[in-house]
C-alpha cells in the first residue's frame, strides 16, 4: 500500500514508539492528543482514538487501536474517529488490529486497559463541558435510575452521599458479584476519597435486614422485580453463520460460499466477514488506503442498522489476523505472517523475533561449518559465541528429592545415586520439598520416556494423582515428556542422564513381543552421549544412537566402546560446553582415562567406532522457548473444553470457584480455585491435556509440552513471578465475593492476619534409612540475591569421591565448583564486606551443630550412598562425619586461600609415605588440606616438580591436580 505523507495526521507523529496507552479526542474532526491525567476519563458526547502499545519477550511492539463513541457523540465525530484510526495504522507499518467500541458495549479487551471499570461523564469537548470541583454529590445508579432498570439477571450499584449499595440478583453468579465490588472500591476511592460506607444487598432477602430496606427506600419500597424481555440484541447470537462480503467501491457485495477458507480473500481487495456479534473488516495488504475507509465506513454501515448496537467491528490487516478471526474458517494455513519484512518503519527490524535471530546465527555457523570442511581457516570470521539464555527456574534447589520408577502398577523407589539416571523407555515419579516463603512447598511430578509402554504412562499419571490426592492438593502436579524438560526439572535434578533402553517389565515385555533388540544401556559396548546444559548444576547427558549421523557441531559428546573413551567437541561449543563434558565423564566413565577429540582433527580410531564419518547437523536442537503468558478462564463440561481470554491479567482474576490456565508456550499452568467443584478437581490434567490439543492461540504448541497443576494456595514461585503476587490473597477464607467484599469494608486493605504455617506433609515411600524429617539443607530463598547452598551438587559428588579413592577420578576434570557458605544471618552486603570472616564463621557454626544438622549440608547422594551400606552402621556413621569435615574444610580453604600463598611458617616435617592419602602410617595432626605443606624442600621439589612459591602461584584447581596426582589430594 502506497501511502503519502499527506494524507496522515500530525498529531500521531511519534505515535507507538514505545509501550503504554496514548489517547486522542476527536475535536472538529481532528484528533487532540489528551494527559495522561486524564486517561480512563470519557465524555459521552465525544469519540476518542485509543492506542495500546504492548512490548513482547522477542523485543516486537504490537498495536491494538480502539475508536470509541460516546452514546451522545455526533454522526460526523464518530466517522472521523473511524477514518483517524485507518492513518493512525497506517503510521505503524499498517500492522495493528483496529477495534470499534460502543458505549456501553466495549470490548473486554478494551475494558481491560481501564480495570476495574470506566465510567462516562456527561458532556462533551462540544459542550464546554468543565468539571466543577465543588460540585454536591448526586445519588445515581448506574444505568437509568428507576425499578425497571433492575434486574434479577444483573449486578447494579446504588451509589449515595454516605454508602454504596451493590445490589446483587439472584441469577448472577459469584464471580460477577466479586468483580462488581472492585468497581465499588473504584467508586469509593474516586468519589468519596475512600471514606463511605459499603453494603451489598441481595435480591429476595426483601426486607429482612436494614440496609436492604435502606436500598429499596431509593425506589419508592420494594417491589417486584419484571423478568428480563428479550429484546433484538438479545436475539444477536454469536453462532450466527459468517457471511462474506466483498467491499468494492464503497459498497460490500456479498459472496456465496459454502465454507470459508483463506484461499477466498484477495490481497488486493478489502472484505468483511459478517458474524453477527463479530464484524471483521479485512484489508488485504495490498489494498490502497481508500479502500481500507471505505471498507471501515461499511462496516459501520451494516452494524448502524436496528438491532447491532451489540456488534463489535474488528479491522484487521492481513498477515495480522487474529485467532479469533481465524477460528471463523474451517481452513487457515499455518504460516508466517506476511509483514514481518513487508511495510514497515525501521524498527521492524529491532523487532524480529529471538528464535528467527537464533536462525540467522545458525545459519551463518553452518556457512562457516561447511567452509572448515573444505579445509579454509575461518578463525576469527565469527567473534562471538550465540548469546546463552539461561532462563531462571524460580525455585530453591536446596529440597529433598525422591524418585521411583514406574514398573506396570507398581513403583520401584530409587537410591540417592541413581536418581538422576534415567532410561527412555521407562517412566518415572519424583516428589520434590522444598523450603518457600512461609512453609515447605511440594512437587510432584511424572517424567514419561520417549519409548516407554503406554500401560506405565497411565500408572505412572494415575499414582501421581493419587500421591497428591493423598497429601490434599497440596502438592503442585507436574506432567514432562522427554526431550521438553522444563528448567525446574533440570535445577532440581542438577545432573541428569537418560540411557537408551528400559528396565520395566512393560518395556521388557513390549520389545520380546515385537522381537526388538533390547539397547539398554549396561555401561559396556560403543555408547554415546550428547553433551548439553547450562553449567555444572544444570548439566544433562542423552544418549544417542552410535552413529556420525548423531552428532552435532554445537555440541559436544562422550563416545565408549569398552575401555575406549574419545570426548568430541564440535566447532561452536564453548570452553563451558567443553568442561561440562569433563564433569560428565566422572559420572559415565569415572576411572578410564579420555582421548580429546576435536572437529575436523579426529582419530581414525574414532569414526571406526562410529561405522564412518557422515554428514550431521550443525545447528542447536530448537526447544520451544517461553513467550508471554495468556490466561484463559476454562469451562469443561462434557469432555468439552471452552476457554475464554483475559486480557491485562491480574491476581484478581483467579476465581477461587472456577479453575484457570496460564499459557506460556513453553508449558501451560492449570490453576484450581480451592471452591471448584472437588469432583471435577481430578480432571485438571485431562483439561491441560485437552487445552494441548485444540491450541486455541494456534500457535503450534507442543502437544507433549509440560503440564503443571497449581492449587489455589499452594502457588509454587514458577507459577507466581507472572502475576504481581499477594500471598495473603490466596489465602484468604470464603468464596471470591466474601474475600472481595472483606478487603473493600477494609478500605481496599488486606486483613492483617497471616496465613498460618502449613505443617510439613510426612513423605510417601521414604526408606527406613532416611531420617523422619526433612532432608533438605538450609532454607533458602530463591531471591538471586541471596547466597545458595545447593542440596546436591555434581561438584559436592565429584569432591567426595576424591576422598573415597582418589584413583577413581578423572584426571582430566576441572576442579569442583565449591559455593561459599555463609550464615544465614548475614546480609549480602555484610557477605560482600568481609567473605572471609562470613566463612570461618560458617565453619565455627557448622561444627557448633549437631551430627543432624551438619548432614544438611552434604549432597542428597551422599547422604543416602551411606545408608545403602549396611554391613557395618556405625563405621558409615563415623565415616560421613569425617567426610563432612573434610569437605566443610574444603571449602573454607578454596574461598580464603585461592590465588593465595600459603603460610607453612613452623609447620612440623614429615616424609611424604606419612602424609599421603594412602599412608599405612599416616600422620594424625596434620591439616588434610595442605599435605603437602608438611613435606621438606627438597621432596616437595621432587614430588610437585617446583618450588613452593612457584607452587603456590598456580590456580587453586591446578594445584590440587598436581596434589591429586601424588597422593596429596
Amino acid at each position: 500500500m502506497s501511502i503519502s505523507i499527506r494524507d496522515l495526521d500530525p498529531a500521531f507523529k511519534g505515535a507507538g514508539q514505545k509501550a503504554g496507552l496514548e489517547i486522542w479526542r476527536i475535536e472538529n474532526f481532528n484528533p487532540v492528543p489528551i494527559p495522561q491525567s486524564s486517561y480512563g476519563k470519557f465524555f459521552t458526547g465525544d469519540s476518542y482514538v485509543i492506542l495500546k502499545t504492548t512490548g513482547t519477550k522477542s523485543g516486537a511492539l504490537l498495536h491494538d487501536i480502539h475508536y470509541w463513541l460516546g452514546k451522545k457523540t455526533s454522526q460526523d465525530e464518530a466517522g472521523a474517529a473511524a477514518i483517524k484510526t485507518v492513518e493512525l495504522d497506517a503510521v505503524l507499518g499498517g500492522r495493528a488490529v483496529q477495534y470499534r467500541e460502543v458505549q456501553g458495549h466495549e470490548t473486554e479487551k478494551f475494558l481491560s486497559y481501564f480495570k476495574p471499570c470506566i465510567i462516562p461523564q456527561e458532556g462533551g469537548a462540544a459542550s464546554g463541558f468543565k468539571h466543577v470541583e465543588a460540585e454536591e454529590h448526586k445519588t445515581r445508579l448506574y444505568v437509568p435510575f428507576a425499578r425497571s432498570s433492575l434486574s434479577h439477571d444483573d449486578i447494579f450499584i446504588l451509589d449515595t452521599e454516605s454508602k454504596i449499595f451493590q445490589f446483587n440478583g439472584s441469577n448472577s453468579s459469584i464471580q460477577e458479584r466479586a468483580k462488581a465490588l472492585e468497581v465499588v472500591q473504584y467508586i469509593k476511592d474516586t468519589y468519596h476519597d475512600g471514606k463511605c460506607d459499603i453494603a451489598a444487598v441481595e435480591d429476595g432477602r426483601l426486607m429482612s435486614d436494614s440496609e436492604t430496606g435502606e436500598f429499596w427506600g431509593f425506589f419508592g419500597g420494594f417491589a417486584p422485580l419484571p423478568r428480563k424481555t428479550v429484546n433484538d440484541d438479545d436475539k444477536l447470537a454469536d453462532s450466527h453463520p459468517p457471511r462474506l462480503l466483498c467491499v468494492e467501491k464503497g459498497k460490500a457485495e456479498p459472496i456465496e460460499t459454502d465454507t470459508l477458507t483463506r484461499e477466498l480473500l484477495d490481497t488486493n481487495k478489502c472484505y468483511i466477514i459478517d458474524c453477527g456479534l463479530e464484524v471483521f473488516a479485512w484489508m488485504g495488504r495490498k489494498s490502497s488506503l481508500d479502500e481500507r475507509k471505505s471498507a471501515s465506513g461499511a462496516a459501520d454501515e451494516l452494524v448502524g442498522g436496528t438491532g447491532r448496537s451489540k456488534s463489535y467491528i474488528i479491522r484487521l490487516i492481513e498477515g495480522f489476523e487474529t485467532v479469533m478471526f481465524k477460528s471463523k474458517f474451517d481452513s487457515w494455513p499455518q504460516t508466517t505472517n506476511v509483514a514481518q519484512a513487508e511495510d514497515g518503519r525501521g524498527k521492524v527490524a529491532a523487532s524480529l523475533t529471538r528464535r528467527l535471530l537464533y536462525s540467522t546465527l545458525f545459519l551463518v555457523y553452518d556457512f562457516l561449518a561447511l567452509l572448515k570442511r573444505q579445509g579454509l581457516d575461518v578463525k576469527g570470521l565469527l567473534k562471538t559465541d550465540p548469546v546463552k539464555e539461561e532462563p531462571q527456574a524460580y525455585i530453591d534447589c536446596t529440597g529433598y528429592l525422591q524418585v521411583w520408577r514406574v514398573s506396570g502398577q507398581e513403583k520401584v523407589l530409587l537410591p540417592a545415586s541413581g536418581q538422576s539416571k534415567f532410561y527412555s523407555g521407562d517412566c518415572y515419579i519424583f516428589q520434590y520439598s522444598y523450603p518457600g516463603d512461609d512453609k515447605e512447598e511440594h512437587l510432584i511430578g511424572t517424567w514419561i520416556g520417549n519409548n516407554s509402554v503406554e500401560e506405565d504412562r497411565a500408572s505412572a499419571l494415575s499414582m501421581a494423582g493419587k500421591m497428591v490426592e493423598s497429601m490434599k492438593f497440596i502438592p503442585s502436579l507436574a506432567r514432562i515428556y522427554e526431550g521438553s524438560e522444563p528448567i525446574q526439572f533440570h535445577s532440581i535434578l542438577q545432573t541428569f542422564i537418560v540411557y537408551k533402553g528400559g528396565l520395566s517389565d512393560g518395556y521388557k515385555n513390549y520389545i520380546a513381543e515385537k522381537d526388538i533388540p533390547d539397547e539398554t544401556y549396561s555401561g559396556e559396548g560403543v555408547a554415546l552421549f550428547r553433551i548439553q546444559g547450562f553449567g555444572p548444576e544444570n548439566m544433562q547427558a542423552v544418549q544417542t544412537d552410535p552413529v556420525a549421523s548423531s552428532l552435532n557441531s554445537a555440541y559436544c559428546y562422550i563416545l565408549h566402546d569398552g575401555p575406549t573413551v574419545f570426548s568430541w567437541s564440535g566447532s561452536f561449543t564453548t570452553a563451558d560446553d567443553q568442561e561440562l563434558v569433563e564433569r560428565m565423564l566422572d559420572l559415565i566413565k569415572p576411572d578410564l582415562q579420555c582421548k580429546l577429540q576435536k572437529e575436523n582433527a579426529e582419530s581414525e580410531k574414532f569414526w571406526e567406532i562410529l561405522g564412518g564419518k557422515t554428514e550431521y547437523p550443525t545447528q542447536k536442537i530448537v526447544r520451544d522457548a517461553e513467550n508471554d503468558p495468556h490466561l484463559f478462564s476454562c469451562n469443561f463440561s462434557k469432555g468439552e473444553l471452552k476457554v475464554k481470554e483475559i486480557y491485562n491479567f491480574s491476581q484478581d482474576d483467579l476465581m477461587t470457584e472456577d479453575i484457570f490456565i496460564l499459557d506460556i508456550h513453553s508449558a501451560i499452568f492449570v490453576w484450581v480455585g480451592q471452591k471448584f467443584d472437588p469432583k471435577s478437581r481430578l480432571q485438571a490434567l485431562t483439561i491441560g491435556e485437552k487445552f494441548l490439543e485444540h491450541d486455541f492461540l494456534l500457535e503450534k504448541v507442543s502437544r507433549v509440552a509440560p503440564i503443571y497443576v497449581v492449587m489455589e494456595g499452594s502457588e509454587p514461585p514458577f507459577f507466581t513471578h507472572f502475576f504481581k503476587w499477594e500471598s495473603a490473597k490466596s489465602a484468604m477464607l470464603g468464596n471470591s465475593f466474601q474475600r472481595k467484599l472483606t478487603i473493600v469494608k477494609s478500605g481496599g486493605t488486606l486483613p492483617l492476619d497471616k496465613p498460618k504455617r502449613r505443617a510439613s506433609v510426612a513423605y510417601g515411600g521414604r526408606s527406613n534409612s532416611l531420617p523422619e524429617k526433612s532432608q533438605r539443607s538450609r532454607s533458602m530463598s530463591v531471591s538471586p540475591d541471596r547466597v545458595r547452598v545447593r542440596g546436591r551438587s555434581p561438584a559436592f559428588t565429584a569432591l567426595a569421591a576424591n576422598f573415597e579413592n582418589p584413583k577413581d577420578r578423572n584426571l582430566s576434570t576441572p576442579p569442583p565448583m565449591i559455593r561459599k557458605l555463609y550464615p544465614k544471618s548475614m546480609s549480602p552486603d555484610s557477605v560482600k564486606l568481609a567473605p572471609k570472616a562470613a566463612a570461618i564463621a560458617q565453619l565455627t557454626s557448622t561444627f557448633e551443630q549437631p551430627p543432624s544438622a551438619r548432614d544438611t549440608l552434604i549432597p542428597r547422594s551422599l547422604r543416602a550412598s551411606s545408608d545403602a551400606s549396611k554391613s557395618s552402621p556405625n563405621k558409615n556413621e563415623q565415616d560421613e562425619d569425617s567426610m563432612n569435615s573434610r569437605i566443610e574444610s574444603f571449602t573454607i580453604q578454596e574461598d580464603v586461600k585461592e590465588g593465595e600463598s600459603e603460610d607453612d611458617e613452623g609447620l612440623p616435617v614429615y616424609p611424604h609415605d606419612r602424609v599421603n592419602t594412602a599412608s599405612e602410617d599416616p600422620v594424625t595432626d596434620i591439616d588434610v588440606t595442605k599435605r603437602e605443606a608438611y613435606l621438606s624442600v627438597a621432596e616437595f621439589k621432587e614430588k610437585l616438580g617446583m618450588a613452593k612459591n612457584e607452587f603456590y602461584k598456580l590456580p587453586k584447581w591446578k594445584q590440587n591436580k598436581l596434589k591429586m596426582a601424588v597422593q596429596l589430594f
